[in-house]
């Protein structure tokens, strides 16, 4: 078939169809260039140290502070200040002074004293991880020398991160220790929570003990997994209490914690001073170290 050679008329429309071919052409690859690419979705953080592993496996250590320094590291704590009675009727007031709190000999040393301060008999202090370190999943040991004397509280617990969005005790309370001044034999553990009513609810152990805790430095451990909490004394294989997500029902103890050292004077607990009760009362504390497993 011979190719006829196109009219004028046929040129200027063929010529017409050409530019509106590219013209579309160009718009299709303009519009394809400005379609921004799809965004990846970020990468989920995994929770680590979920399963719970036996004591001994936890070795990988992820924070500490030995108080090997001159002051107290302020990166790291901060000294929670009142005398309100801290809804024990409590009689101290917690203050940062260096007469409350100091490091000595690679101590950290919590002193309660006779002291009076506006309407308080008694300082102390009372130092908190909260807003600079939280802890999930993993081991923290602390070891202390804990004082003794009727009315004197000596304490190292944890309370929920989250403390400033779900008030106590919904955000939960972990008494890793406590202590009855007057019955230095006896360590108490405790789980603080709420109901689903939002009712304060607690369950724990008090171990009776051959040997007065005041006496001696001893390490205090909680190995928190999820839904599972152990208490330890002198990194024992042995767990001395366990409580378990069927122990509490919402649970909130899947969620980061901070870490309290604290000293009280009288309140609630355990009564006040007598006049058995001798001052200064020293806790003096070693170190605090939070160890995961690989």
């Amino acid at each position: 078939m011979k190719n006829l050679p196109l009219s004028g008329q046929q040129k200027h429309q063929f010529g017409a169809a050409l530019l509106l071919s590219l013209s579309l052409l160009s718009c299709t690859e303009t519009k394809t260039k400005n379609v921004p690419a799809p965004t990846p979705p970020k990468p989920t953080t995994p929770v680590v140290n979920e399963e719970a592993r036996d004591y001994a496996q936890y070795t990988e250590l992820i924070w500490k502070d030995e108080f090997d320094g001159g002051t107290i590291d302020q990166t790291k704590w901060t000294h929670e200040l009142g005398a309100s009675g801290w809804g024990n009727n409590e009689l101290q007031n917690y203050t940062n002074s260096t007469d409350n709190s100091y490091l000595r000999n690679g101590m950290l040393v919590i002193q309660a004293q006779k002291q009076t301060t506006g309407s308080n008999a008694y300082t102390s202090a009372r130092l908190i991880t909260k807003g600079k370190q939280s802890f999930q999943y993993g081991r923290i040991d602390v070891r202390a020398k804990i004082p003794k004397g009727k009315g004197v509280w000596p304490a190292i617990w944890m309370l929920g991160a989250d403390i400033d969005q779900n008030n106590w005790p919904k955000c939960g309370e972990i008494d890793i220790m406590e202590l009855r001044g007057s019955r230095p034999t006896e360590l108490i553990s405790t789980m603080h929570y709420a109901n689903s009513m939002g009712v304060h609810e607690y369950k724990g152990t008090t171990q009776n003990l051959s040997e007065d805790l005041s006496a001696d430095f001893h390490t205090y451990s909680v190995v928190r997994s999820k839904n599972l909490t152990r208490f330890y004394l002198d990194g024992s294989a042995t767990p001395y209490y366990t409580f378990s997500a069927t122990d509490a029902s919402p649970f909130p103890f899947n969620n980061p914690f901070f870490v309290i050292l604290n000293v009280a004077v009288g309140g609630n607990f355990d009564g006040n001073p007598d006049g058995s009760t001798t001052f200064p009362q020293q806790m003096q504390v070693d170190y605090v170290r939070y160890y995961q497993y690989k």
